[in-house]
């Protein structure tokens, strides 16, 4: 009997089981920590968590990462597919994890509810909305590239739209960034060398900061940075001659 090899839209098929499966584990996950710390319903300003407790939420989020990541090289015939099969299921699972919190929860309360992201290096914030367009930019990514690619076609993006995709998720970063790190600056912390009193400042500042203007300005720019780079490679992808396939 023959093995059997799925194809491309299988691929894509069973990654999205796989991210959904995953989103919900996380949602589920996250409302066990908001039990603990916010049982009256996730708001700002923040709660501090133990440090064993961040500890333990940064090698989850390392692992996250990693599941992700594995599942794209494992379903990925090229670098090109590898990269964006990940980020097909990062995609899937970043929405899926917020759809999850929304149904068991209701929360959040519409797109705009503020959240926070990720703690690896330090605290991201931003709306709901952000990630979710974040996320379905990489979802776009990957089927518009992996199925030209399937059905044919030649892609490969050269370095002008590499800068164009790294540029634009930087600036996109930066706005996630910005509010915890100017927090982080503006307490001494960086340069106190580990002094209580710049640690102590930094947490006062933290336990009381209730985020309101996100630089939706930025955001779109990284936005558009990222489009531009689609757009190029989609417009420079050609058909395979005879003698070329996708290896």
């Amino acid at each position: 009997m023959k093995d059997y090899q799925p194809g491309w839209k299988s691929r894509f098929l069973w990654l999205a089981i796989f991210a959904v499966a995953m989103g919900f584990l996380e949602g589920i996950v996250v409302i066990y920590l908001r039990e603990l710390y916010y049982p009256d319903g996730f708001e700002f300003p923040l709660r501090l968590m133990s440090a064993d407790l961040v500890k333990a939420e940064w090698i989850r989020e390392i692992a996250t990462l990693v599941m992700l990541a594995a599942v794209g090289i494992i379903a990925g015939r090229n670098s090109l597919q590898r990269l964006f099969y990940a980020l097909f299921a990062f995609g899937i699972w970043d929405i899926v994890y917020y759809v999850s919190l929304w149904l068991l929860t209701g929360w959040p309360a519409s797109l705009f509810t503020w959240d926070l992201l990720f703690l690896i290096p330090v605290s991201w914030l931003g709306p709901v909305l952000a990630p979710v367009i974040n996320s379905l930019t990489m979802i776009m990514m990957a089927l518009l590239f992996i199925g030209r690619q399937e059905r044919g076609h030649y892609i490969r993006p050269g370095v002008s739209d590499w800068v164009l995709i790294y540029g634009g998720a930087f600036v996109i970063l930066y706005t996630y960034l910005a509010d915890y790190t100017r927090m982080l600056y503006e307490s001494g912390a960086p340069g106190a060398k580990g002094s209580p009193e710049a640690g102590e400042r930094f947490l006062a500042m933290v336990t009381a900061y209730i985020p309101e203007h996100y630089r939706w300005k930025l955001f779109i720019a990284g936005e558009v940075l990222i489009i531009a780079a689609i757009i190029n490679i989609m417009i420079r992808s050609r058909k395979y001659s005879k003698d070329e396939k996708v290896k």
